[in-house]
């Protein structure tokens, strides 16, 4: 019997997942807000080039059944969501990374709220949607508290040209996925301003190094950020021309200011929400991340990118 997959949220990622899934055999069933495909050519706006394949459907209601769900949503909106597909009994996979601004908590902290511990999974890894659509090859992370049941979904899932491993640290996972965006927001801003090639990989590098900090302070195991949720994603998101959070930072360091390049976009640039975010919790538990500071006070708009470099480069020098 064909499994019955759901992908709730039709942006570029969830369409990306759909159309992955599609390829397994599954039937999927793709939960969109309010669009609903041209049916000239079966297509949704945010990966028009992509045609959907006949086993995906696309609604506008929740549905009623799933073998499992895939949760697809930006992360400020999945609260809103949950309550719709929490009644289905079968595994969410969180696909949305960040940090929840009101609460601080990470995505499996918000859906534990709402269904067991469990039945939770975290997909994360180095993965740009429209080569995902496009079959090109990549790899990914299953992470979950439950490992049986992420070698299960991994098994489900994995294609020959998308893998996913299986991972027990979902709290270090989505730090990887958190903070990578801020971290790309610094990439971008170094390459805007001129700083240098050399400056992007100094601040990847002292980056993974900030997120193995965070990682131990909060629950999660450093050796998780040396793996495809943590270096793959950060060497992704900070050098690829497609990261919406790269780009930001290029045009803050070309000088634009914040406020007029949200106003120039339609989706969503996750790192700017997440920073302050995941600063606070940090400063919560008095870790020290001394890039994501920056960066928050770059888009408050406390200090310049000359300043902040200069801040960053008279830091005292540790032992690496």
């Amino acid at each position: 019997m064909k499994k019955s997959i759901a992908v709730i949220g039709a942006g570029a990622w969830g369409i990306a997942l759909a159309i992955h899934v599609a390829r397994t055999n599954a039937n999927v069933y793709l939960w969109s807000r309010k669009e609903l495909p041209d049916p000239n050519t079966k297509t949704l706006s945010r990966l028009k080039n992509f045609p959907l394949p006949n086993n995906i459907q696309v609604h506008n209601s929740f549905p009623k059944r799933a073998d499992l769900i895939f949760l697809a949503v930006p992360l400020q909106f999945i609260r809103s969501i949950l309550p719709n597909i929490n009644s289905l009994q079968c595994p969410i996979i969180v696909c949305c990374k960040g940090v929840e601004q009101q609460t601080l908590k990470f995505p499996s902290e918000i859906i534990e709220e709402f269904v067991p511990k469990q039945n939770i999974a975290i997909l994360s890894g180095p993965n740009f949607a429209h080569e995902v659509a496009a079959n090109l090859p990549t790899a990914s992370v299953i992470a979950s508290d439950n490992i049986q049941m992420a070698q299960e979904i991994s098994d489900e899932i994995s294609t020959f040209n998308f893998r996913f491993y299986k991972n027990d640290d979902p709290i270090g996972v989505q730090i990887g996925g958190a903070a990578k965006n801020i971290f790309a927001i610094a990439a971008g801003a170094a390459i805007g301003a001129g700083l240098g090639e050399n400056a992007r990989a100094s601040l990847i590098t002292r980056g993974i190094s900030e997120l193995s900090r965070l990682s131990l302070g909060l629950g999660g195991s450093p050796r998780t950020l040396s793996g495809l949720a943590g270096l793959g994603d950060m060497i992704l998101t900070c050098t690829g021309t497609s990261s919406r959070n790269y780009s930001l930072g290029i045009e803050l360091g070309n000088g634009k200011k914040l406020d007029a390049i949200l106003k120039e976009r339609t989706v969503v640039t996750e790192g700017v929400t997440t920073t302050p975010a995941l600063l606070k919790r940090a400063q919560n538990h008095h870790i020290d991340v001394p890039i994501i500071e920056t960066v928050a006070a770059i888009l408050s708009d406390k200090i310049t990118i000359h300043q902040a470099k200069e801040r960053l480069m008279s830091r005292p020098i540790p032992f690496e």
